[in-house]
């Protein structure tokens, strides 16, 4: 996959789209919502929001739910250029380490944007998951 800028407005565009998908986040135990958008290869925007289970462990983080769901639409061979995550406490929240993998598996030059500490961040998923590997 061809390394691409992501521009202002799509940034601004994931960020839309993973606010109004945190809206529907099912989070009753934690009550954390979080929403995530990510940019295809093709352009499209996909968003998804963590779904929270009784069951602890099988809680589904945004980002994941996100991929999930753009793999279900159209395919295997997705391509993530960018992807956003948002919060609803307005706190530092970069993806975790089961969403860093599957990011990196299928958007191994993609750029993340996450709240950290020092306010809004881009960075390469590469340079969150080090040691990302694909078996491709």
């Amino acid at each position: 996959m061809a390394k691409r800028k992501v521009s202002t407005s799509q940034r601004e565009a994931l960020l839309t789209a993973a606010r109004k998908a945190m809206k529907n986040a099912y989070a009753p135990y934690s009550r954390f919502k979080v929403g995530a958008a990510l940019l295809t290869a093709k352009g499209d925007i996909v968003s998804g929001c963590n779904v929270e289970n009784t069951s602890y462990g099988l809680t589904n983080c945004a980002e994941r739910t996100a991929i999930f769901a753009a793999v279900a639409s159209s395919g295997p061979n997705l391509e993530i250029r960018a992807i956003a995550v948002v919060n609803n406490q307005g706190v530092a929240c970069s993806p975790c380490g089961a969403c860093r993998q599957v990011i990196y598996e299928f958007g191994p030059e993609a750029e993340v944007f996450f709240q950290s500490a020092h306010g809004w961040t881009a960075s390469p998923i590469a340079r969150l998951l080090p040691k990302g590997f694909r078996l491709k």
